[in-house]
């Protein structure tokens, strides 16, 4: 398969994220060509080379053999309502048309008010879910999420509240809000992963694309959620073509991140941000639009090559 994408000519990007998105980060990366379509490579620069090669066989799988047939036209999402006050992080939730809000919480004061705002503006049967980034310790997690379960009329759950397998084991014997855990960054430390998490969080790229993604959601006995970050309505595309094969749904997918880009490099009518909550299936990801993707073409000669470098190197390892 490898053969068949143009390496050589994959143009390189970078997309920052909106001011008005704290805590998100931008995307950059590069774009592949493949005879059935087109893939995202845009690994975590601070990631591993063995995670950007599985990123890359993700960015592959969409261009050459394409994803597996959906059994759904269209997913729920989850608005991303960043780290702003509360009566912005409220426009922002109602204006996406979405009954589920995956909210970033800081460790400030100001959570448990965004956390309010946002369940009055969505109504008590909405689904709100806290997203950590796991960088709380296990106290101040455990001390920290009864409060913000009350904030939020009750969450849904709460993801990567802490960084180790140790203490998110030991987290969910001392809180009632179920833990979600990001399976491709996750060192077990012995622990199964029935003992670390609730619900797994599966992301189609760094797990090496939608098949590999789906083996080991069947292979799993916990509940997944899709979810998606730093990446384009390109590279999102293949978490919604996961999302379209699970053989059951039981949440909303932290797909709604397209939002917190300051812009896309697919036609307007392509990209994946939501009015009514649901994002469609598409049998493979929207093509660049050139005029957007010259606007965020990269032409720093030392990004190029670090690049340039960076998909050599994951291209030696598949």
């Amino acid at each position: 398969m490898k053969e068949m994408i143009d390496f050589d000519g994959a143009p390189i990007f970078a997309i920052p994220a909106r001011e008005d998105y704290p805590g998100f980060g931008g995307c950059e990366g590069m774009l592949l060509e493949g005879p059935q379509g087109w893939g995202e490579f845009c690994p975590p620069r601070t990631g591993s080379d063995l995670m950007a090669a599985r990123w890359l066989t993700s960015a592959i799988e969409g261009g050459t053999v394409g994803w597996p047939d959906p059994i759904r036209g269209r997913v729920p999402v989850a608005v991303a309502v960043p780290a702003v006050g509360a009566e912005e992080a409220a426009a922002i939730a109602v204006a996406s048309g979405c009954q589920t809000a995956d909210v970033m919480v800081t460790g400030l004061s100001d959570d448990a008010d965004r956390l309010a705002a946002v369940r009055c503006a969505l109504g008590p049967d909405a689904s709100i879910r806290c997203l950590v980034d796991g960088w709380w310790d296990l106290d101040t997690a455990a001390a920290t999420m009864p409060r913000l379960d009350t904030a939020a009329g009750g969450l849904q759950f709460v993801q990567q509240p802490c960084a180790s397998s140790t203490e998110l084991a030991a987290l969910r014997r001392r809180i009632d809000v179920r833990v979600a855990v990001d399976v491709s960054d996750l060192s077990s430390d012995g622990l199964t992963l029935a003992e670390v998490a609730d619900i797994l969080v599966l992301d189609a790229a760094p797990l090496g694309g939608v098949r590999r993604a789906l083996r080991f959601a069947e292979k799993c006995d916990l509940p997944v959620v899709v979810s998606g970050a730093g990446q384009t309505s390109m590279g999102l595309a293949s978490g919604l073509a996961l999302a379209g094969v699970l053989p059951e749904l039981s949440f909303a997918c932290g797909l709604g991140t397209a939002a917190a880009l300051a812009g896309d490099i697919v036609p307007a009518g392509r990209a994946l941000i939501t009015a009514d909550g649901y994002l469609p299936v598409a049998p493979s990801a929207p093509a660049p639009d050139l005029h957007r993707l010259a606007e965020f073409t990269v032409d720093d000669a030392e990004r190029i090559a670090w690049w340039r470098e960076r998909l050599r190197t994951a291209r030696e390892l598949l």
